[in-house]
């Protein structure tokens, strides 16, 4: 469980979307917070007005050294962390085929690597303490695919295996896992942040392509409000019993809830099939 008596939050990815607004909602609260970006430029008017509360430092997550140095100099300043935020991430758009491989694997770098370097660095601080809270942003993505984003839906379903794994070995240690998966929100995802393969292949224009599109043209229109996912988490954080998914917004639940759906289809229609596999019974 995540101490609640002026915790210490460190956060990933500060520079836009979540994990500023969930900056600007902790330090509001009187909360003490570790902010990082890439470009450390980015933080400086997230932390000029609590120069008691806040610290701005530089922290690309695929950088071991660097992610050190942040752990180091967070338990320097607070002596403790009570929540880690994993938020650092972006998308890529590409019809499996197109994807190139460069790219793909800087993204599962980012996305998946960089997120359990972060927390096996941090562990060892909440095992001390016996008491932390994990908070991985994923995505509905991590649920459900869609065309044009199956290798970003595979850094998201590597996060979920991970955490739920995560989940069940440090609960015994006063350490919660929470995975956040929010829907289409006015982040910079589909804008600014996202990256694009430049291999575009005719047959896949009606699916990944359309699916291109659509995420271009709905950037900046999303109906979820990063501020108030942001107060979400920390609503679902102050929890004694916080949930290991933490859905935000109804595009996110509806999705949810279809995805379990054909989920359900597929394994009631091949049940017979399913439990044929099995040695009969006493022939064990």
């Amino acid at each position: 469980m995540m101490n609640r008596n002026n915790p210490v939050w460190l956060i990933t990815g500060c520079s836009t979307g979540f994990g500023r607004e969930l900056a600007k909602l902790v330090l509001a609260r009187g909360w003490r917070a570790v902010v990082t970006a890439r470009d450390p430029s980015t933080l400086q008017e997230l932390v000029a007005a609590h120069p008691e509360t806040a610290l701005a430092l530089q922290l690309d997550v695929t950088d071991r050294k660097q992610i050190a140095q942040v752990v180091e100099a967070s338990t320097k300043r607070f002596g403790q962390i009570d929540a880690l935020v994993n938020n650092a991430g972006y998308g890529y758009l590409a019809a499996i085929e197109e994807g190139e491989d460069d790219a793909v694997r800087a993204m599962f770098e980012t996305n998946v690597f960089g997120l359990v370097d972060m927390t096996k660095a941090v562990l060892p601080v909440m095992r001390a303490q016996r008491s932390g809270l994990v908070v991985n942003v994923s995505s509905i993505g991590g649920l459900t695919s869609f065309a044009a984003t199956g290798y970003y839906h595979g850094t998201k379903y590597a996060v979920e295996g991970i955490s739920e794994s995560l989940a069940l070995e440090v609960k015994p240690l006063g350490i919660d896992v929470m995975l956040v998966e929010p829907g289409p929100f006015r982040t910079n995802w589909a804008g600014p942040s996202i990256k694009q393969s430049a291999v575009r292949i005719g047959d896949y224009d009606a699916t990944a392509g359309e699916r291109r599109r659509q995420t271009n043209e709905r950037s900046g229109k999303q109906p979820g409000d990063p501020v108030r996912a942001a107060q979400a988490i920390i609503d679902a954080s102050l929890s004694d019993t916080p949930p290991l998914r933490l859905v935000l917004g109804k595009a996110a639940l509806d999705l949810a809830h279809q995805k379990l759906e054909r989920l359900r289809t597929d394994f009631d229609t091949w049940e017979s099939t399913t439990l044929g596999a099995d040695f009969p019974a006493g022939q064990g």
